[in-house]
């Protein structure tokens, strides 16, 4: 099997993962992903799409992923892996799709305008 190239995206975080043959060694930016991801929940949210489809010790998967915070990072890197196991196998797709594995979250930050001091929040409004 050759390898498999996709990027995901989330907020500001771009994965970009590389999924061949192996034992299921997933590293992210050149660490172990259980050293970078800290906390079960992200840990999860890597693993998700591989447990699903019963990939979990199939593939070794390589990440390089930059911007925005851990949380953001892990669910970019979510969607890569569940788009790849969707080329993988189509079947997949019937699998991954009920759990929103494959919609790209398309919440950003809203941008700050002149005159306010946040997005929505106003400077103290002052009748005399």
């Amino acid at each position: 099997m050759d390898t498999i190239h996709k990027i995901g995206r989330r907020k500001t975080a771009v994965a970009r993962v590389y999924v061949s043959d192996g034992k299921g060694n997933i590293t992210v930016n050149k660490k172990d992903y259980k050293a970078y991801f800290t906390t079960p929940t992200l840990q999860y949210k890597v693993l998700q799409a591989l447990n699903l489809t019963d990939n979990a010790t199939a593939f070794d998967i390589n990440v390089n992923v930059f911007g925005g915070g851990i949380t953001g990072q892990a669910e970019a890197i979510r969607l890569a892996i569940s788009r790849a196991m969707v080329e993988l196998n189509e079947e997949n797709r019937a699998i991954l799709k009920p759990e929103g594995l494959l919609t790209r979250d398309s919440r950003m930050v809203e941008r700050k305008k002149f005159g306010q001091k946040k997005a929505r929040k106003k400077f103290q409004f002052s009748k005399r």
